[in-house]
């Protein structure tokens, strides 16, 4: 079997120019979207079978594109695809895989040629190591560069230094100028991710010069990232030194080292969790174990992403400290506190408002009800880019059970509300079902400002809550009442005697940033930028 060295599968269009002409596509998206998730193990039996596993248990953080790279220990592959990580690797692709290491380790994979198997995601049959090393992997949302093919990572390159594949959770704020600079100086740059800069810069003469260019690339970047880097002889995991999105370092079966962003992923593999990645570190996986070391110190005031808590991380995630569905119950039970009110019963707006609606009904005593189902057949294919298109794909998406709320004083518990337009398509669902009263509770602060740190909503005038007040808000989605829980509210649930409250950041309510956004980059500046060198 014949397999590229480098990428074993090239998107239809891959370059520059196929980035540039699709600057634009995909405008309007789902309300609010994370940027990642990451994984990486070395030296396990199959880390291609273990890097799907752990992509496919953090699916929830991106849903546009997956990829998986590995190493024999000599040089490295890559396979990344449009789509979920269940339509991106099929048997087919991760034989693939396993099979670019050797032709032993495919007769280990399957015993047969395409089609046969045994219905595991690799074809492995259990029966021992594979020939590859070690493998990352990576779910994408863009939030600096659009969804495109070209941009799925992980980002295999060669450079002088030899091969690195990396995988990127989070935005870097000086992106666009780091990358101006070197396209002044001939570099060529193949997809329009915020990303591919990391690359260059590890390749550049002044990082190739230092003891650990490595750390020394990554002093030079500005804003959020917890990345994964794949090198032949090692997998490589960094956070930045505010620790904005979570890392975290676990123990797969017989001890082999994993990262990943969230906790499901090690419970995925039935892997250990021992710590989380500190800002400012990176933590080293190879044949010698774990080793670390810093190339910057944690930021005296870190700037956990508290959105991780109230949408982003998935419910049984151990994140920041906390586990996830818990503090969304006490969400609920605080806004329960906050904002109470006569009703009938407690409707959580699925998926994301289940937790702190539980949380809600307990604290209030209102009885809890399954209200609103989802179809969970329609996902992310029914996100469309106007404003009609999404309400009817909201009504799709969420059927209303009338018997529930007809001539009800019902409590509708949400997790936030963007840009507001879906919102008031549930809202009026409901209404056309008969509900008398719709009080609507959502367990996070109004959303006023732009995020520049990994969350895509970066646009003010996209923001429902920009310059309007709450009576506004609730004119426009017709609802009877409608309360949004305090920042110090939020800020209590989250927490803990070793991250208090000034450790999260909260810019996105407040407007205070941690780092001053002094270029704010949208999600399509660097489409742009290429746009014009193809004029």
């Amino acid at each position: 079997m014949s397999i590229p060295l480098q990428v074993l599968h090239t998107p239809a269009g891959f370059g520059a120019a196929a980035c540039a002409r699709g600057a634009g596509e995909g405008a309007g998206g789902p309300e609010k979207k994370e940027k990642c998730g990451v994984f990486g193990v070395w030296g396990a039996p199959n880390p291609a079978r273990l890097a799907y596993f752990g992509l496919y248990a953090q699916q929830h953080r991106g849903q546009e594109s997956a990829g998986i790279a590995v190493t024999d220990g000599e040089s490295l592959a890559a396979h990344t695809g449009m789509g979920l990580v269940a339509e991106v690797f099929t048997e087919r692709t991760m034989r693939e895989l396993v099979a670019w290491a050797g032709p032993e380790s495919l007769a280990r994979a399957s015993g047969s040629a395409a089609g046969g198997g045994n219905g595991r995601p690799d074809g492995a049959d259990g029966s021992g190591r594979s020939g590859i090393r070690g493998a990352i992997g990576h779910n994408r949302y863009s939030t600096t560069g659009a969804s495109l093919s070209c941009n799925a990572q992980p980002i295999l390159e060669s450079y002088i230094g030899g091969q690195v594949a990396v995988g990127h959770n989070g935005n870097l704020l000086n992106a666009a100028a780091l990358r101006q600079t070197y396209e002044e100086n001939g570099h060529i740059f193949h997809t329009t991710s915020d990303s591919e800069v990391v690359v260059h810069l590890l390749a550049s003469p002044e990082q190739q010069r230092s003891t650990d260019p490595l750390a020394s690339a990554l002093r030079r970047l500005q804003g959020a990232f917890s990345m994964v880097f794949l090198f032949p002889d090692r997998v490589e995991a960094a956070r930045d030194p505010w620790g904005w999105r979570p890392l975290v370092l676990g123990r797969a079966p017989g001890g082999y080292p994993v990262v990943a962003s969230e906790t499901v992923a090690l419970d995925a593999i039935a892997a250990t969790y021992e710590r989380e990645v500190e800002p400012g570190e990176i933590v080293t996986l190879s044949d010698d174990g774990v080793s670390s070391r810093r190339f910057a110190e944690s930021a005296e005031r870190p700037a956990h992403c508290v959105f991780e808590h109230v949408y982003f991380a998935h419910p049984s995630s151990r994140v920041f400290g906390k586990t996830v569905q818990i503090v969304r119950e006490k969400l609920g039970e605080q806004l329960a506190r906050e904002a109470p009110v006569e009703a009938d019963c407690v409707i959580p707006m699925p998926d994301s408002g289940r937790s702190a609606a539980h949380g809600y009904a307990l604290a209030s005593g209102v009885p809890y009800r399954e209200g609103i189902v989802p179809n969970r057949y329609v996902g992310r294919t029914f996100i469309k880019p106007t404003q009609n298109e999404r309400t009817d794909a909201v009504r799709l998406k969420l059927n209303v059970v009338e018997e529930i709320v007809r001539g009800k004083r019902i409590i509708i518990v949400d997790d936030s509300i963007v840009r507001g337009t879906t919102t008031k398509a549930k809202m009026d669902q409901l209404r056309s079902a008969g509900a008398k009263e719709i009080h609507l509770r959502i367990s996070c602060p109004p959303i006023r400002h732009p995020c520049y740190f990994g969350v895509d909503f970066a646009q003010r005038e996209e923001l429902i809550a920009h310059e309007r007040t709450v009576e506004d808000i609730r004119a426009f989605l017709g609802v009877d009442s409608l309360h949004y829980l305090s920042l110090e509210g939020m800020l209590a649930c989250s927490a803990t005697p070793e991250r208090p409250a000034e450790h999260y950041c909260t810019a996105c309510y407040s407007g205070e940033y941690r780092l001053d956004p002094e270029q704010p980059m949208s999600k399509g500046i660097l489409e742009r930028r290429q746009m014009k060198m193809f004029e």
